[in-house]
């Protein structure tokens, strides 16, 4: 038995993006080409990156295409087509909601436990077998890794990201709370 399942990783997914899409529209498209190092991905490129990055899974599990099948030299010059024409954060930020959404919509389509649980094989990969589940959850992982980089980049320009003050308000209002409680 599992709890789960395609609903439940729709719903993670979308949360994530969720939050990604809202950095995006926090920083200033005049900020959109700062990078950390000069061998770092600019915020535009992270953020187009983001945007494409559901390809592979949408292929692999959507479209189901096996793995043996595709042709990654193929797969890496479209992807790296689709980054590189994302240009302005309109861009940017409406190919992070429809892929986003896309993606979304592919997760809760999948039911089938049976199917979340087959074995895909990755001739000469690292690791050389995974799970559909694996595959699909590190799609949001993969999302989140980036998710941090944008963070510590919104630092680095003077934004306090979101989600910090989200925390802050929250702490704000139960040291609030305490103090009301105290001086009863």
């Amino acid at each position: 038995m599992t709890y789960y399942g395609g609903k439940e990783l729709a719903e993670a997914f979308r949360k994530v993006r969720k939050n990604t899409i809202q950095i995006a529209e926090d920083i200033p498209e005049d900020k959109y080409g700062f990078k950390p190092s000069p061998e770092s991905r600019s915020i535009a490129q992270t953020l187009a990156h983001i945007g494409t990055m559901t390809t592979f899974p949408m292929m692999l599990h959507g479209e189901r295409i096996p793995v043996e099948k595709i042709d990654f030299n193929e797969y890496f010059q479209k992807v790296n087509a689709e980054e590189a024409r994302l240009q302005t954060k309109a861009q940017i930020v409406a190919k992070l909601r429809d892929s986003g959404e896309a993606f979304g919509a592919l997760l809760e389509s999948l039911t089938d436990e049976a199917f979340l649980a087959d074995v895909i094989n990755f001739p000469g990969g690292e690791p050389p077998t995974r799970t559909r589940f694996d595959l699909l959850l590190a799609a949001k992982e993969h999302e989140m890794h980036h998710r941090a980089q944008l963070m510590l980049m919104q630092r680095m320009i003077g934004i306090v990201p979101h989600l910090t003050r989200e925390a802050q308000a929250r702490m704000a209002r139960f040291q609030a709370q305490a103090q009301a409680q105290t001086t009863r």
